[in-house]
């Protein structure tokens, strides 16, 4: 009996962290199992983890102070303050660390080797990044909190990493024909999709008006369903990135 003591004292704790991290383990698990060409190493994914945790410590900063600098631009609190607060603090910001983290730990890497790969390491740094958040919400607010965000924010953060990563794959097959620019344009594709996508789902949930609600119910369904077609075609076309003069020894270092 008095070992079960320890286990109901963290009862509270642990059931917090089921409810934050469940979601975003299925969907980590979910599209792992799309990767069927050549599954990526345990290590990786875990340090891609790692990343996203990481990349969410540094938008919480970067957030803070553009967001000082934005309430001295604009009231706080209009309609044109959400706006800008959703596009340019927290979308520019938290996709932005997303794309360097994700792209500091995998760019180079010899497991990146076929373009689907892409999609999977940016929705390992995208579901890293979320299931921390998730972490912090669920803590600040309680379990009311834990379904809604399980059912749109985790998917959510889940689209927008489909769209990043698929650009990324095919920016570093752009890199391995020798295609900088093509590469470049790509990575900026996807970084800006990804922004534009999180910056519209932001506005609509935080001005919490009728029409605002609809429209944010409406393209959630599209953007869900869209991602979920990508992800599926992504993996059943999936392509080695490896040119066809290349050694056995992965793709060559193409920094950009």
């Amino acid at each position: 009996m008095l070992l079960l003591f320890p286990v109901l004292a963290f009862l509270p704790t642990l059931i917090y962290l089921a409810a934050a991290l469940l979601p975003a383990i299925i969907l980590l698990r979910y599209v792992y199992r799309h990767d069927t060409v050549e599954p990526e190493p345990k290590g990786l994914l875990v340090s891609l983890l790692v990343m996203g945790c990481l990349s969410a410590l540094c938008s919480g900063v970067l957030e803070a102070v553009a967001d000082a600098f934005l309430s001295v631009a604009v009231e706080p609190g209009s309609r044109l303050y959400t706006v800008l607060l959703a596009f340019l603090v927290v979308a520019v910001v938290e996709e932005g660390t997303k794309l360097i983290f994700l792209k500091l730990r995998s760019w180079n890497h010899p497991a990146f080797n076929y373009r689907f790969d892409g999609v999977v390491y940016a929705v390992f740094v995208s579901l890293g990044f979320a299931a921390l958040e998730n972490v912090q919400y669920v803590n600040n607010y309680g379990l009311s909190v834990a379904l809604p965000r399980a059912l749109l924010a985790i998917p959510g953060h889940l689209s927008f990493s489909i769209y990043m990563g698929m650009y990324y794959g095919r920016a570093r097959l752009q890199a391995n024909l020798g295609d900088r620019e093509g590469a470049r344009r790509s990575l900026r594709t996807g970084y800006l999709i990804a922004v534009f996508l999180h910056g519209f789902y932001d506005t609509c949930a935080m001005l919490q008006s009728g029409l605002s609600t609809i429209v944010f119910l409406v393209f959630v369904i599209l953007m869900f369903a869209n991602a979920y077609r990508t992800l599926k075609r992504e993996s059943a076309t999936d392509t080695p990135i490896t040119p066809p003069d290349e050694g056995p020894n992965g793709p060559p270092v193409i920094p950009l």
